[in-house]
């Protein structure tokens, strides 16, 4: 999937990574998904750029305004019409939402947790429209995945939410007998996410939002991540009609998923 153009309401139009030692993590990012940084001077953090677009922010988990005991993350954020909308509803359908901040003259904000636990934040532009980047270029965030507990009470939440139509379909290149399943969610005929049950073979994992990043060569790009001081925490691997991805840990902790999707045919 390839987007261009500032995001529409139900999608995804932004990032948000929390991170120790911010210095050491945009050497990190910059190295390897073409990164670019501006501090900004209103609030404390950093502009993340890609291709000359802006796709998110770096914030520093150590400084005092960040509350305590907050975990690295990158947190991929929904675009809506209103925030006090969607605050009021997430508690009518099983998830929880805290108060809704106005940003400077940017938007406003809600951070939100689906039923299974999984946290999710909203955005309302005023100024900031979020994102318009290309996703195939290097470093654009370009799918976005709910590992879950519980895939058909996610589905039904996020249906209910944004609109988002699901569709299961069994994994390309598994057997029938592995009841393998994966569920796109889709905002009318384009596709915004994707959904699977967390299985045995991924270890202990707590449900969670997950970003994939477009990158030229995902093989390149896992022998990087190790040179850098990231870890795989899951190997380079293919998905058939799909394409080839990887997942990386960065030496700070902020886990991601590499991916050089294979364009659909014709």
């Amino acid at each position: 999937m390839t987007m261009k153009g500032f995001r529409k309401p139900g999608e995804f139009c932004w990032i948000n990574v929390l991170t120790a030692r911010p210095g050491e993590a945009r050497g990190f990012f910059g190295e390897l998904l073409r990164w670019t940084f501006t501090e900004m001077t209103q609030i404390p953090g950093y502009a993340i750029k890609v291709d000359g677009h802006d796709i998110g922010g770096l914030w520093d988990l150590e400084h005092p305004n960040t509350p305590k005991g907050v975990q690295p993350v990158l947190a991929p954020v929904v675009k809506v019409e209103s925030v006090d909308a969607v605050a009021k509803r997430v508690p009518l359908i099983g998830g929880t939402a805290r108060e809704p901040m106005t940003v400077l003259d940017a938007g406003r904000m809600v951070v939100c947790t689906d039923p299974n636990g999984v946290q999710f934040d909203v955005w309302e532009p005023i100024k900031m429209q979020g994102t318009d980047v290309d996703t195939g270029k290097h470093g654009a965030p370009s799918w976005f995945e709910n590992l879950t507990s519980n895939v058909d009470r996610a589905a039904r939440f996020y249906a209910e939410l944004f609109g988002w139509k699901p569709q299961t379909m069994p994994i390309p290149g598994t057997p029938p007998s592995a009841n393998a399943n994966y569920t796109t969610l889709k905002l009318g005929d384009d596709m915004v996410a994707g959904m699977m049950a967390i299985g045995p073979q991924m270890g202990p994992m707590a449900p969670t939002w997950a970003t994939y990043f477009s990158v030229d060569n995902p093989d390149e790009t896992a022998a990087l991540a190790t040179r850098l001081g990231g870890k795989l925490c899951m190997p380079v691997m293919d998905i058939p009609t799909v394409g080839r991805f990887c997942g990386i840990t960065s030496p700070q902790g902020v886990t991601f998923y590499a991916a050089r999707f294979t364009p659909p045919s014709k």
